[in-house]
């Protein structure tokens, strides 16, 4: 599966990047998070809950960053297990443009699951990552928009 997306945020590129790698504003912006853990400037550990169609599962992960391009660019990869419901493995890559003093934030994501969540189908999966990203980013645009610089 992979989904690709662009928005503009109202605030400058270096606080979009300092909040990206904030795991208090990152917590408050994927849905479902109820622990996000800084071990290291690239390690971060997850524990979220989601809802997947009849599926609602716990999910405990980690996510690596590879930062070699910030702040214009980052990636990051992961992998996260739902117990019963199935596991989820994947990466997006990242970049950032500031365009007349707003960040452009454009990203390529992939993902691949298994278990339960693999067999309620690639629609209902799909539709899934698009709402959550969704969500993510916009959360995540008024979040850094109403931080002063």
């Amino acid at each position: 599966m992979e989904l690709n997306d662009e928005i503009t945020i109202d605030a400058p590129l270096t606080q979009v990047y300092e909040a990206l790698n904030d795991p208090d504003v990152l917590r408050q912006c994927i849905p479902g998070c109820e622990e996000l853990i800084k071990h290291s400037d690239t390690e971060l550990e997850a524990k979220v809950v989601l809802k997947v169609g009849p599926v609602k599962a716990k999910f405990g992960g980690e996510v690596t960053l590879d930062t070699s391009g910030a702040p214009d660019a980052f990636s990051l990869t992961g992998q996260g297990n739902g117990g019963a419901a199935g596991n989820a493995k994947g990466g997006a890559d990242v970049t950032l443009r500031e365009v007349d003093g707003k960040t452009v934030l454009s990203y390529a994501a992939k993902a691949e699951i298994s278990g339960k969540l693999a067999q309620l189908g690639s629609r209902l999966i799909q539709s899934t990552a698009k709402k959550l990203a969704a969500k993510f980013f916009s959360k995540f645009a008024e979040v850094v928009s109403t931080v002063d610089a």
